[in-house]
């Protein structure tokens, strides 16, 4: 008798493989699920193993624009990094997958969910997913085996898994494992783990496979254009090619970072749990995309509304997004006001690549342009007149020279500090 059915997050390797015959051997039904964010994959190889393993259907969806439209727009709205390095590419694409899995599991009429996220080295993935699970329908019921008793009892590394494998005839590549692990989507690519934890190592040549290195790139620049309306792209322009279609654009802006070797970062994560963790990710296309938007937005945005979009809602946000939290109330707020702060963010960024870095060669903006060149012109008396300044000084003066004299008081000068 069938224990109930279970929508399976499948990636057709060792672990997820296991997990399917294990699952089937417990008496559960299987739906593996696999979401398409960009990575490169075999997708048709990996539905033919599923379903040779016993799996009772296989569903592929193709989640790219969901990504790019939804999420990775927000993000490039609001600048948002962890720590002001890692653009979160992770963290970007797991709420839009475990949606995608959840809507599987409700057309299947699943009464499980499951992964194949290990108890320590994938902490955050299964923290990201389970949370996202609860969120979207608390009625599912999770299986993660990898922190099942039953289960790491019997398979404590990998010769359990190989082993398991080959009793029950599932194939397996005979190469070693490589010694880290990979994480991959549109947005960018990341290795961590086994030989990567040593925070001093300098990765092999061959690790960086979404930028081509720096000193073996063009030794000419590659000149663009990246259009914005209200804070999202609208069009990206590079020798004579114009692409409009948001997940082409996006796509382009990676060709142009890989060709030209930008957005490498190696990276310690300060996590709260379960520990520090070091990697390399790189991230081509959302590097120039932040640049040439946080360029823009200093042309035509209201600074204290960016001061308060900096200090409140893009540290927010990105918190909201490393910790699992995308599908929660303080998510939906806070993303409803960078969406506000970007109305008047529409404007053209001319930009260049070349060896590794990108540089923004000039701005503008027809619709919102808050720049004057009259105003801020040594050469003019338009705008304010110098006269003025004597008054904003005294103003501002008033409230620092009772603190000096309060100093003087107590014997404790500025003038000595």
């Amino acid at each position: 008798m069938s224990k109930g059915r279970v929508c399976l997050a499948y990636s057709g390797g060792l672990d997820t493989s296991t997990i399917l015959v294990w699952l089937l051997q417990q008496g559960y039904a299987v739906v593996c699920y696999l979401g398409n964010v960009g990575q490169e994959e075999d997708f048709a190889a990996v539905e033919a193993k599923a379903l040779k393993l016993g799996a009772e259907a296989f569903v592929c969806e193709d989640l790219q624009r969901e990504l790019v439209d939804e999420v990775v727009a927000k993000a490039i709205m609001c600048n948002a990094a962890f720590e002001e390095r890692y653009l979160l590419g992770t963290a970007l694409a797991r709420p839009i997958i475990a949606r995608s899995q959840v809507r599987v599991a409700e057309r299947y009429n699943c009464q499980y969910l499951s992964h194949g996220c290990t108890g320590k080295g994938s902490f955050y993935s299964q923290v990201r997913f389970e949370l996202a699970f609860t969120a979207l329908n608390p009625s599912l019921q999770v299986i993660a085996p990898w922190r099942m008793p039953e289960f790491i009892q019997r398979f404590q590394g990998r010769n359990d898994l190989l082993k398991f494998a080959a009793e029950n005839n599932i194939p397996v590549s005979s190469s070693p494992k490589a010694p880290w692990s990979m994480d991959d989507n549109i947005v960018h690519c990341s290795y961590e783990a086994g030989v990567l934890e040593n925070p001093d190592h300098t990765p092999p040549k061959t690790l960086w496979t979404r930028t081509v290195d720096p000193l073996d790139a063009p030794n000419e620049p590659q000149e663009f254009t990246v259009h914005f309306e209200k804070g999202v792209i609208s069009k990206v322009v590079t020798g004579g090619k114009e692409v409009t279609d948001s997940v082409e654009a996006f796509k382009l802006l990676n060709k142009i970072g890989h060709d030209h070797g930008v957005g490498r970062v190696d990276i310690v994560e300060n996590r709260k749990l379960p520990a520090n963790n070091s990697g390399f990710r790189f991230t081509p296309g959302l590097t120039l995309a932040r640049l040439a938007h946080l360029d823009l937005e200093g042309l035509v945005m209201d600074s204290r509304v960016r001061e308060l979009r900096d200090q409140f809602a893009s540290l927010s946000w990105s918190r909201q997004l490393y910790n699992g939290m995308y599908f929660s109330p303080e998510r939906e707020f806070v993303e409803n006001s960078i969406v506000f702060s970007q109305r008047n963010v529409t404007g053209v960024v001319r930009m260049t690549a070349y060896k590794g870095s990108a540089y923004v060669l000039g701005r503008s903006s027809d619709a919102s342009n808050l720049y004057s060149e009259e105003d801020a012109s040594m050469d003019s008396l338009e705008g304010f007149s110098p006269m003025d300044t004597s008054g904003f000084i005294a103003i501002q003066a008033i409230r620092l020279k009772k603190y000096g004299l309060q100093k003087i008081k107590d014997g404790e000068p500025l003038s000595k500090s």
